[in-house]
């Protein structure tokens, strides 16, 4: 009896430091985010006791409507490039030799040795007029007059796509790393074409790095507000924007918590969704 409780301490004790952690650091926040958000802005700095409803109803203007169809059609559009460009790349590097995937592995981590923000202002250099990417077109004949580039719609998704490309390779890579290559082998010896092996095959297999790498990132390119700042100055501006401005400038921090918390509500719905399809695809594979 007392081995029995000496264990049920141990496990409480182990476990204790991670609740702790994550009342502190992870729920109390968003309680208070929450709370924050019904609450009123003081006429002359920080909040006032009173509650209300106005700060959501504030959010159904059309103007921050159209911020949020903005941030979320520009992540469902770095999701389809990056997936596009990402599945390939951590597919065709799981077959590679083991000296060769090191090798990708490697190029994929030196970006990270580096600012995110030192990185994007290189993009800079690309997009500005009489640029480095004018320069090249100019040269080989396809433009004639410097490019408008910078400040654009387009460079902002360009930039959330070199950001967020990694994280949809690796997922991919870890996915057909695990899978038993000779599923494919034996569908080909069976007579179905390269392609069709892949359909019925290698792709279903590799689903849930498709998955995990667009959850890593539809959810991180609603928020990555600094890249439209600086690829897009203020002709772009997204929701982490607005928070930004509400936070920094006006000082309506309820109205920026209000502003979160939907944030927060339209990537736990995703987040949803991602475990629904992920669930359906297990089932279907026992079948």
């Amino acid at each position: 009896m007392r081995a029995v409780k000496r264990e049920r301490r141990s496990a409480i004790a182990a476990v204790l430091p991670m609740y702790i952690f994550t009342l502190a650091f992870i729920a109390g926040p968003l309680v208070y985010m929450l709370a924050m958000s019904f609450l009123v802005r003081d006429e002359r700095w920080g909040i006032t006791s009173q509650m209300t409803l106005r700060n959501y109803l504030h959010i159904f203007e059309p103007v921050y409507l159209e911020t949020f169809k903005q941030s979320v059609r520009l992540a469902v559009i770095t999701t389809a490039f990056t997936a596009l460009a990402g599945y390939p790349a951590g597919y065709f590097m799981a077959k590679l030799t083991p000296v060769w995937r090191g090798r990708c592995m490697t190029l994929l981590i030196i970006p990270f040795w580096t600012s995110s923000l030192m990185r994007m202002y290189g993009w800079i250099i690309m997009f500005r007029a009489n640029g480095s990417l004018d320069s090249i077109l100019m040269w080989l004949g396809i433009t004639v007059n410097p490019l408008k580039l910078l400040y654009t719609y387009p460079a902002v998704a360009v930039g959330m796509i070199y950001a967020l490309l990694p994280f949809m390779i690796y997922p991919v890579y870890a996915s057909a790393e695990k899978m038993d290559w000779d599923l494919a082998e034996a569908a080909r010896d069976l007579g179905a074409s390269r392609f069709k092996a892949f359909l019925t095959v290698s792709l279903p297999l590799t689903m849930p790095g498709l998955y995990s790498g667009i959850v890593l990132t539809f959810i991180p390119s609603m928020g990555l507000y600094f890249i439209a700042d600086i690829l897009g100055g203020n002709k772009v501006v997204l929701v982490g924007n607005l928070i930004q401005e509400q936070l920094m400038r006006v000082h309506d921090w309820p109205f920026a918590a209000a502003l979160s918390v939907i944030l927060m509500i339209l990537t736990t719905l995703f987040l949803f969704l991602y475990r629904k399809l992920s669930h359906s695809d297990k089932l279907e594979g026992l079948v």
